[in-house]
């Protein structure tokens, strides 16, 4: 006859999941994604041969994962009270998650300069306005001083340097604006904090950097917590 179990003991309940814990999962994979691929392809390119490239490229991929997996098994070995064994996993995590940061931050600061570069030197109305008036003063001079350096020469050069300034504020004004973000930011932080912080264009541009290069490396921190029940 099979023996049941004794009325009023019901077998424990499994602990489920929350929603929470799925979400940050899911986001731990996406960023772990994003940085497998940035990794894979900046690592690439330090390569100066195609062999040399494909290389680093196993390698920056190859970091990522152990980035990504070293988490949550240094976690469940600790758990289990392997700790030295943990201690080990979690050593070797860092020295991965230190690697994929570089790899992240070149990643990062190369493409910000390459396209606040592109920003900067894109021609506008106000630019050619003066390259053109820069153009005919130079013109004139040298129509003026062909004869020899007189006073309606002198004038000349004066309207060129005038005029090349023009062309210089231009230029600086649109330098300005090629990185709108920085500018936005640090006017926010100030009206926000009443005038009591100033951060520099610097300041902001390093933060974005660290932020840029940090948050795809953070998949494995995100799937261990992810993974813990409810």
């Amino acid at each position: 006859m099979p023996r049941h179990a004794p009325t009023g003991m019901m077998p424990a309940a499994t602990p489920r999941r929350s929603v929470a814990s799925y979400v940050l999962t899911v986001a731990a994979l996406g960023l772990a994604g994003v940085g497998i691929v940035i990794n894979g392809w900046f690592a690439r390119s330090l390569g100066s041969t195609e062999t040399a490239g494909w290389l680093f490229m196993a390698v920056g991929v190859a970091t990522d994962l152990v980035a990504l997996a070293a988490p949550l098994c240094a976690a469940h070995l600790w758990g289990s009270r392997q700790r030295a064994t943990a201690l080990v996993g979690w050593a070797v995590w860092l020295m991965t998650f230190i690697f994929a940061v570089t790899a992240g931050i070149g990643f990062a600061s190369m493409n910000i300069a390459d396209v606040t570069l592109a920003r900067a030197s894109r021609p506008t109305p106000a630019v050619t306005l003066a390259q053109a008036a820069l153009a005919d003063a130079m013109a004139a001079r040298d129509r003026e001083c062909k004869g020899g350096v007189g006073k309606f020469c002198r004038e000349r050069e004066a309207a060129v340097a005038e005029r090349r300034q023009a062309v210089d504020a231009a230029m600086h004004s649109v330098e300005e604006t090629a990185d709108p973000q920085t500018d936005a930011a640090i006017r926010l932080v100030a009206w926000l904090s009443r005038g009591w912080l100033q951060p520099g264009a610097n300041d902001f541009a390093m933060l974005r950097l660290v932020l840029l290069a940090l948050l795809p490396q953070i998949g494995g921190i995100l799937l261990m917590v992810g993974r813990s029940r409810a």
